[in-house]
């Protein structure tokens, strides 16, 4: 149980959430009490296909990235979740298991909260439902969005398309990948090899510089953006 005069609201893994975010401190306390915390070392699994889908997972520090696993062994990289995101929402409409694997791509703390109790809250506080329905439909845009990119577009656009989109997150044309260019691939449906060639081409052309091994500057915005838009 958390005792309110020894925590600071803005510290807690819900406050980081923005389906939470509008509630006053007490509100927020009363939300905290009801979640539980654990620590994942890098590479640990969060959990795995098949397991049951009962709570809403907040990830309160490090990363995690979300994935499917073919038969053939083939991995697709789904996103990449930092602070204040949030993993396991469909837990608090539908009872089925889990469709995908989660796992930590740096040591992380993630807070949990049982579906009954969101369910709860999300009747104290109807709000809470709205916005979290809002940010469902802003990650199925995304994964359309995603699939449409795999099923219309080359690799190079795929990957142009990507560099736009977190110059647009970050508001800055120089940009640091979240992630490795292995799980860069799966996300983008390629092999790494691939992905390498890629960026290599996309700098020998003047579009882009890489700065060591995460970080990229775009050169030319506009031509890289003709690129994104070139179908197959």
């Amino acid at each position: 149980m958390i005792e309110n005069k020894k925590v600071n609201p803005s510290q807690l893994c819900v406050s980081k959430v923005p389906f939470f975010n509008h509630l006053d401190d007490d509100e927020m306390l009363k939300i905290a009490e009801k979640s539980r915390h654990k620590d994942f070392k890098k590479g640990e699994t969060i959990y795995r296909e098949g397991d049951p889908l009962e709570y809403l997972y907040i990830v309160h520090k490090g990363r995690v990235k979300i994935y499917q696993l073919f038969e053939s062994g083939k991995e697709q990289l789904l996103r990449i979740l930092d602070p204040g995101e949030f993993m396991g929402e469909l837990a608090l409409f539908t009872e089925k298991n889990l469709d995908s694997y989660a796992e930590a791509m740096k040591d992380t703390n993630i807070c949990t909260i049982h579906r009954d109790d969101m369910q709860d809250l999300m009747k104290d506080y109807p709000t809470i439902a709205v916005k979290i329905l809002e940010q469902f439909s802003n990650r199925l845009d995304n994964t359309e969005k995603l699939v449409g990119q795999l099923s219309s577009k080359d690799v190079e656009s795929r990957t142009a398309g990507y560099l736009l989109d977190l110059a647009d997150k970050s508001n800055t044309v120089d940009i640091v990948l979240p992630m490795s260019k292995k799980d860069l691939a799966s996300y983008l449906g390629t092999t790494q090899e691939t992905i390498s060639r890629k960026l290599a081409s996309l700098q020998t052309t003047g579009l882009i510089e890489q700065k060591g091994h995460r970080n990229i500057k775009i050169l030319n915005k506009d031509a890289l953006s003709d690129v994104a838009f070139e179908s197959q």
